[in-house]
């Protein structure tokens, strides 16, 4: 492996063992607490920032219109750009979607913020 891989390898280690002790700490002494997560609890709140997250580092970090070789033929800098940049906006539209639920809309997302919009209602959990 080159020293990049291992690199890589070893940030994403060092992420996930960041959470994974104490996310699985709090499922096994907080049960009801995990499975109120599961099921959707303050889901708004959470997706309205991670949709702001989304988009921030969309326009501050990928910005594909900046190289100036997206119409260029060939491989370019732009266009890898702009792939990361229409996820991240995907991944906001999703984000979003949580915030305001199926049925709802932006009003019952002002009225509770910290409410659910019960992503998962209708729909049977093993």
């Amino acid at each position: 492996m080159t020293q990049a891989v291992l690199a890589t390898l070893a940030a994403r280690i060092l992420l996930v063992l960041l959470f994974f002790p104490f996310s699985a700490l709090d499922k096994i002494c907080n049960f009801r607490g995990a499975l109120a997560v599961l099921t959707g609890t303050a889901d708004r709140a959470a997706g309205f920032v991670l949709a702001g997250y989304c988009i921030v580092t969309a326009l501050l970090w990928k910005q594909f219109w900046k190289p100036g070789d997206f119409w260029a033929g060939g491989d370019s800098k732009g266009r890898v750009l702009f792939w990361d940049f229409l996820k991240n906006v995907s991944l906001a539209g999703g984000f979003l979607l949580l915030v305001v639920g199926t049925h709802g809309g932006v009003g019952a997302f002002l009225a509770d913020p910290f409410a659910s919009s019960q992503p998962y209602a209708g729909q049977h959990l093993p």
